[in-house]
């Protein structure tokens, strides 16, 4: 798998994520922080011509450097509740109910890892999967939470109702975000960017919430919402 640019290369480097070479332009500038880190750790670096990282690249933005890594790996949704619970902290997860741009994921994991969450559960269908592109976007921050993969959120939600976890659907047509009480063992439900959230998925919810909107247009990307709705669960558990 690789890991592309010069942000998300170093918090991979500073993760206990395996790398097993990095490629490094003959011509790139401002790499020798990765270089003196990959000769820490004792990581094979090789210097190649800028036309073949064009090549492997994937997601063509490379900025001089690609790490080689295993695959991505992924969390359960039990190991997402048992991490909360080490930390003794009350549960925070994101639900993503389709989110099918990878710059969307990227994003989202950026802001919930920036916001304290403890972990992000995606379907393993019809969804953005873990990849190059969502690497760079998060700015390393995939490497530093939890994601989880399932075949059915559904059953996801149906699980954690059971086990006394709140879970909310984030829609227009919710109670304002404000008013509702976020400071419990939570996971928030973010649809897909054209359609939302499923209608059998919000009837499992525990109930739906929305952001106040002011302006002409009210619709908000996906990663932003999710974003907002982090800052709101931060902010009133440390009230």
């Amino acid at each position: 798998m690789n890991i592309e640019g010069k942000n998300p290369v170093k918090e991979a480097l500073d993760s206990d994520k395996k790398i097993s070479k990095i490629y490094v332009s003959k011509t790139a500038h401002d790499l020798q922080p990765i270089i003196d880190g990959a000769k820490a750790k004792g990581i094979r670096i090789d210097f190649v011509d800028k036309f073949y990282l064009d090549k492997i690249s994937e997601s063509k933005r490379h900025q001089g450097v690609i790490a080689i890594s295993e695959d991505f790996k992924y969390s359960s949704v039990e190991e997402i509740v048992a991490f909360a619970k080490s930390k003794n902290q009350p549960l925070f997860m994101i639900i993503l109910d389709g989110i099918e741009d990878p710059h969307n994921l990227g994003s989202i994991l950026r802001a919930a890892e920036c916001m304290g969450a403890h972990g992000v559960v995606i379907p393993s269908r019809r969804s953005a999967v873990v990849n190059a592109t969502v690497l760079r976007t998060s700015a390393g921050s995939a490497n530093h939470i939890k994601v989880a993969i399932v075949g059915n959120i559904n059953d996801t939600i149906r699980y954690l109702t059971d086990n006394f976890v709140n879970v909310y659907s984030a829609d227009m047509q919710g109670a304002p975000i404000e008013k509702s009480r976020l400071d419990s063992d939570l996971a928030i439900v973010i649809g897909n960017e054209g359609n939302g959230v499923k209608a059998l998925t919000k009837k499992l919810c525990s109930g739906v919430i929305s952001i106040p909107q002011y302006g002409k247009v009210n619709s908000l990307n996906a990663s932003v919402a999710c974003g907002i709705i982090c800052y709101e669960v931060t902010r009133q558990r440390n009230l």
